[in-house]
């Protein structure tokens, strides 16, 4: 009830459409994903893209305004909130197990005799006969040493924010962006100047599904900073009350983690002796 007297600290939801234009959004992006991935019109993707996009934009603000100008985000509330931030990296935590194991699972036994359509395709090697792998030591190490580097800005911007810095905090920000966006351009390229694709083969549907899904969390945790990026410049977040921030510092220096895993294990350990010049 408007206007009635609060005593406790938790935060009761108003309704929202957001979860649910949300979901109609998702699923519109599916369907055309699948539409356009055999051939047909790419618009009814756009309109899901551009859904998702509205949904992120509006539920985004609403969040905001809870947090900064109506005191939503009491201590208690921000508590839960980091359970739940927690328990989101531990799910990405098992969607990227899903790849590693798919990976190693072909990797480690490329003959195994149980699967005999799985002999055909790597001709009992790993990597297969003819896959010409990246260079691990070429764009792989650049954008290792990038995201590294991204991790200590972050840190830089978030340990600014607690000693009441806003110019460390939003130049950190502003770094680690600019990290994200060099990452995200020099996989586009590196996926360009592939020896192989996707279809065809199981080396080049594991290598673009797991390197693949890491770039879109890239994507993603950029968009996240740039948010946060916005809000430092128009004087949002205090040493005291910034889990925004927060959450999206743990999201970056998950998606770091995932990549130094990918880096040694798809790029250095499984380029094999027949690594490209790429």
């Amino acid at each position: 009830m408007a206007g009635a007297k609060v005593n406790h600290q938790y935060h009761l939801v108003e309704p929202s459409p957001w979860p649910a234009v949300g979901a109609m959004s998702a699923f519109v992006l599916a369907i055309g994903a699948v539409v356009y991935f055999h051939g047909g019109t790419p618009w009814v993707m756009i309109i899901g893209i551009l859904g998702v996009l509205y949904t992120m934009v509006v539920w985004w603000r609403d969040i905001i305004m809870e947090a900064e100008y109506q005191g939503h985000h009491t201590p208690v509330v921000q508590l839960h909130m980091r359970y739940g931030m927690i328990l989101f990296i531990a799910s990405e935590v098992m969607f990227f197990v899903a790849w590693f194991w798919a990976y190693f699972d072909v990797s480690l036994f490329p003959g195994e005799s149980a699967q005999v359509a799985r002999s055909a395709l790597t001709g009992g090697e790993w990597p297969p006969k003819g896959i010409s792998t990246f260079n691990p030591w070429d764009i792989p190490l650049i954008n290792t040493l990038i995201l590294l580097t991204s991790g200590t800005t972050v840190t830089w911007a978030h340990h600014a924010l607690r000693h009441g810095d806003r110019k460390g905090l939003i130049w950190g920000l502003a770094c680690t962006v600019a990290l994200g966006v060099i990452f995200t351009l020099l996989q586009a390229y590196e996926y360009a100047q592939a020896a192989f694709g996707f279809a065809g083969h199981i080396y080049g549907a594991t290598f673009f599904m797991a390197t693949g899904f890491h770039g879109v969390h890239v994507i993603v945790g950029t968009i996240f900073l740039t948010v946060c990026l916005v809000r430092a410049i128009k004087g949002h977040f205090t040493k005291d009350h910034h889990f925004g921030f927060e959450a999206a510092a743990w999201y970056w220096h998950f998606v770091d983690v995932v990549w130094l895993f990918l880096f040694s294990a798809i790029y250095v350990w499984g380029a094999g002796a027949n690594a490209g010049v790429h």
